[in-house]
């Protein structure tokens, strides 16, 4: 109850509107690289949990910017409509944000350093922004959209223009929540004051700030000329203390801020830059944000990086810009460089003080053998595995292509020779044990290729030592293992059973029994014979480690590769409405005894029932999002139909 006058009262605030200058939050980080994806069916959602926004709120942050490749989300052109899936992913981030009272910033970050804003950028803008708004406008006031993270190449005239567009479409939808707005010019400081007086008394003008850029991006790979080879700048500028300039910087734009850096590489250099967003602010009188900051880790001291980091934060909130840094993990991140990014052990101590943040009590990392199974993935890449597949082939995490059990299977097709899903497990982990105490490898499987033949393999960590490589064990799988029938096979494979398989490291070293259990980076599955020819899938389900053999194969419909018959027929089955409110019907014109499921997308059952002609379920007790119902009945009929609850 005390939730439901806590929403009450924020939607009242947010319904008055902002006086001058007011921003309602005051610092925060951004989680980067979660839904920066292709795809929805991309988005790694268990990469942060509620654990991490509880973290960063102990940090003394109060909102978190979250970066989205928000146009990638949609099918494309011409509607941009919103995949239902990203949906029930980003409605559990707004739970957790209005759950701890913490701010979220949607922020469209659909954004290409390569490539200038397209002078079209408003036909996807406002058909995005229309749906997002519908979708999120009875929302408390802790959520906020930002229109369009840093546009370039494009004029600040045609810009504002599109820009104001955006405002008025998201109003006729939502008059609520705030609207974060910046310039063009790569939402640069500069440009602010080329941004006209809106007409909305409900937004918030946002900038960023990363000058110097030599100190702030030196070891940056995405800037053109890259700035990869550039180590060591320090600041403040010293000349004793400065690199010499690599060869491929010069004769350009690097060059002359090199050569000008006595001057840029300042603290009075620093803040007579922001001065310029001082002045905007109080020539405006309007709400200011500072949407990003920060100094890429790779080639930057840290000590010059925390100094840096302390002058812009203490002067941001000398004039009372509140803020959010790039970011929380990652190249200019609050963890410490060559680390696990564990909370409990990793945070970059100095820089938090630098930053105002609370400092949490660190005590040392030390990896022990585990001692229990372990999932790697099941509907979900599970916490604390990341997904590193390469190569050409296309998968999909959430697949609904008749998973065993569950709601989602993995999927994986079109992959060349050598392409590879692969699991990276952050920190590393010690088998040794469960390898001596008969643990195994178990999985579902489906096959539709014909002669199939792959690779499941584990690698271990190269170290400093030059005679040391990346020493896989391999276990090979195919026809003669389980057939491709196109029907779910349960394997379950003991560690002892893979086999050394050399190691690939710029070049091929042949096994030398040098692999260790005690430290394994990676699981991989490997089109190591080239068995897809661009043809087929191959599907995965609840892949683990475990010392239970107990895994069910269910009987379902087979997913047969194209001209092969898939049994059951989902067509006597209707149900609707789509999305639903309160009830949902279901009606059969097949005859006999049926089973419904209703499912959330862990898979977790909520409601089951048994009918014959027709049901009506209420829904009305369960909180909107993205639910899954499950119809079985005689001859092999499965029906898995997704559903949203409005």
């Amino acid at each position: 109850m005390k939730k439901i006058f806590w929403v009450i009262f924020l939607l009242q605030a947010a319904g008055a509107g902002m006086s001058a200058q007011e921003v309602p939050f005051h610092k925060g980080v951004q989680f980067t690289n979660w839904f920066q994806e292709q795809d929805a069916h991309h988005v790694q959602f268990t990469k942060y949990t509620k654990k991490d926004f509880e973290q960063v709120r102990s940090l003394g942050c109060d909102v978190v910017r979250l970066p989205i490749n928000l146009h990638f989300m949609t099918g494309g052109a011409p509607d941009y409509r919103i995949d239902t899936l990203f949906y029930y992913f980003l409605d559990q981030v707004v739970d957790w944000s209005e759950d701890l009272g913490m701010y979220l910033i949607l922020d469209n970050h659909t954004f290409d350093p390569s490539g200038n804003t397209s002078p079209d950028i408003g036909e996807v803008l406002n058909k995005v922004w229309q749906q997002m708004a519908a979708h999120y406008r009875n929302r408390s006031s802790l959520i906020m959209y930002e229109v369009l993270n840093e546009p370039h190449g494009i004029s600040d005239e045609l810009w504002n223009g599109i820009q104001e567009g955006v405002i008025r479409t998201i109003r006729q939808e939502d008059t609520v929540h705030a609207i974060i707005v910046g310039p063009a010019g790569w939402n640069s400081y500069r440009h602010l004051d080329s941004l006209p007086a809106y007409e909305d008394d409900h937004l918030i003008y946002t900038f960023h700030f990363y000058d110097p850029f030599l100190f702030t991006h030196q070891g940056a790979t995405w800037t053109n000329p890259s700035m990869q080879n550039l180590a060591h700048v320090p600041f403040p500028y010293a000349a004793d203390s400065m690199p010499s300039l690599p060869d491929d910087l010069k004769g350009t734009w690097v060059e002359s801020a090199y050569n000008n850096y006595n001057h840029t590489g300042t603290e009075s250099y620093v803040r007579q830059e922001l001065d310029i967003a001082v002045a905007f602010q109080q020539s405006r009188q309007v709400p200011l944000y500072c949407g990003e900051f920060g100094v890429y880790m790779k080639n930057s001291k840290n000590t010059d990086r925390v100094r840096w980091y302390g002058i812009v934060r203490q002067y941001l909130e000398a004039h009372g810009i509140p803020w959010t840094m790039w970011d929380y993990h990652g190249g200019f991140g609050l963890f410490v460089k060559g680390g696990n990014d564990m909370f409990e052990h990793d945070l970059n101590i100095p820089l938090l003080e630098a930053l105002g943040f609370n400092v949490p009590e660190q005590t040392p990392y030390v990896r022990k053998a585990d001692s229990t199974g372990f999932m790697i993935y099941t509907d979900h890449i599970a916490p604390g595995v990341y997904s590193l597949s390469y190569g050409t082939g296309q998968y999909d995490l959430y697949s609904r292509a008749y998973p065993n059990n569950g709601v989602f299977c993995l999927k994986w097709e079109e992959a060349v020779q050598y392409n590879a899903l692969s699991f990276d497990f952050r920190p590393d982990k010690d088998l040794s044990r469960l390898r001596q105490e008969g643990y195994a490898l178990d999985l579902i499987v489906r096959s539709g290729i014909p002669g199939h033949k792959f690779d499941l393999r584990f690698l271990d960590t190269k170290t400093e030592d030059p005679g040391d490589h990346p020493w896989r064990m391999n276990y090979t799988l195919d026809e003669q293992k389980f057939p491709a029938d196109g029907r779910w096979h349960h394997l379950h494979i003991p560690l002892t059973a893979f086999v050394e398989g050399g190691a690939w490291d710029n070049g091929w070293y042949e096994p030398e029994g040098k692999f260790d259990w005690t430290e394994i980076d990676q699981f991989q599955i490997v089109n190591e014979y080239d068995i897809f020819n661009g043809n087929g899938s191959l599907f995965f389900d609840n892949i683990h480690v475990t010392n239970q053999d107990t895994a069910r194969v269910y009987v379902i419909p087979v997913f047969a590769p194209p001209g092969e018959p898939v049994t059951g027929d989902p067509d006597v089955i209707r149900i609707f409405p789509n999305p639903v409110r309160d009830y949902l019907f279901i009606e059969s014109t097949r005859g006999g005894a049926l089973t419904f499921r209703l499912m959330d997308v862990y898979g977790q059952v909520l409601l089951r029932s048994s009918f014959r002609d027709k049901t009506e379920v209420c829904l009305s007790g369960l909180k909107r999002g993205l639910y899954f119902v499950k119809v079985e009945g005689e001859d092999n009929l499965n029906l898995v139909k997704r559903i949203m609850k409005i």
